[in-house]
């Protein structure tokens, strides 16, 4: 599995705090209000110690080339041996895991607490999440739905990944992550691997900054949803006009549609975790995401479907994004 956690003689790449932000995979479980520092994470999910570095490929002999390549090297943190992890150009920068991770628990001044932190990809991809003290409740008083905040850092050591620092709403209670393109509001930002991450932190912090305007904007944008009704009715023809029903004659088609329809109407109309917010466009809403994170059609078991809600696979945003854009205009949400 090209998606699936980095994992070696029984242990797994992966630490969390309480419970998990996307799914129950850890090396290490961390007691939800225990305060996790940067290191501690580090060790904890086998990311330290990596010394990623680089090694130049020589060309055979009598080949000539105005450009060098060099091999992406690491450290492999189970068993120590040396593991390639890429090709890369000449301009390429290494960003250790440690740089990573400082880098994020200085864009928060440090002091924040880890919540997640692992591997995939076979170690080509590291990731990060720390808890922002960000937190938004539609209709305190009576359906209580909560969102909160993480910041979530990860990069590449392939050269496929820029390093990113994104903002990160996820709902509380069922922890599927919520990631929408909201107009011109910066939601992330990227450092190159052709430059050095050395001087960004006050860059980044402006950009991220301007991204906390981002929950404010989302947290408007989900009470308009919350505010518009929806009748069992309507959630249907929502639902089927999203997933409309295959011609006759196609038989698989058929299947996979009425499971997905199936799927969909047990989480708006029986499920715990829609409980508090069926009958209007938010709910509708988080059904559909909710089942694109963790009951979605050939999705990889436990590992995969925690990859699919991680909140950083550019694939499941943008499809994420449509299905907000589709509510809205079905529902009619100004």
């Amino acid at each position: 599995m090209a998606h699936a956690l980095e994992e070696m003689n029984g242990e797994v790449a992966f630490a969390l705090r309480g419970a998990p932000a996307w799914h129950n995979l850890a090396n290490v479980l961390f007691d939800k209000d225990e305060h996790i520092n940067t290191q501690t994470m580090l060790d904890s999910a086998k990311l330290s110690n990596w010394n990623v570095r680089l090694e130049e490929i020589e060309n055979p002999e009598g080949y000539r080339s105005h450009k060098s390549a060099h091999r992406v090297l690491r450290t492999n943190p189970f068993d120590g041996g040396t593991d390639i992890l890429g090709v890369v150009g000449e301009r390429y920068q290494v960003v250790q895991n440690e740089g990573l991770f400082e880098f994020g628990d200085n864009l928060l001044d440090g002091g924040a607490s880890w919540e997640s932190a692992g591997s995939i990809k076979h170690g080509t991809v590291v990731f990060g999440s720390l808890v922002i003290p960000k937190e938004f409740t539609l209709d305190e008083k009576g359906a209580n739905d909560k969102t909160t905040t993480y910041l979530l850092v990860h990069t590449s050591h392939d050269g496929s990944v820029a390093l990113q620092a994104s903002i990160t709403p996820v709902r509380v209670v069922c922890q599927n992550t919520l990631n929408l393109a909201l107009g011109s509001v910066k939601q992330s930002f990227k450092i190159r691997h052709t430059s050095s991450i050395d001087g960004k932190i006050a860059v980044a912090r402006e950009a991220l900054g301007l991204t906390f305007k981002y929950m404010d904007d989302f947290e408007a944008e989900a009470k308009a949803l919350f505010e518009t009704s929806v009748s069992d009715k309507k959630f249907n023809d929502i639902i089927t006009t999203i997933y409309p029903k295959p011609e006759e004659g196609n038989k698989k088609g058929l299947t996979v549609w009425e499971n997905r329809i199936d799927i969909l109407n047990d989480l708006y109309f029986k499920s715990p975790t829609q409980e508090n917010i069926k009958g209007n466009a938010w709910g509708v809403f988080n059904a559909l995401t909710e089942r694109m994170d963790y009951f979605k059609e050939r999705s990889r078991e436990g590992q995969g479907k925690w990859i699919n809600a991680s909140g950083f696979d550019a694939m499941a945003n943008a499809k994420k994004n449509k299905l907000f854009r589709q509510v809205k205009q079905l529902a009619g949400v100004k």
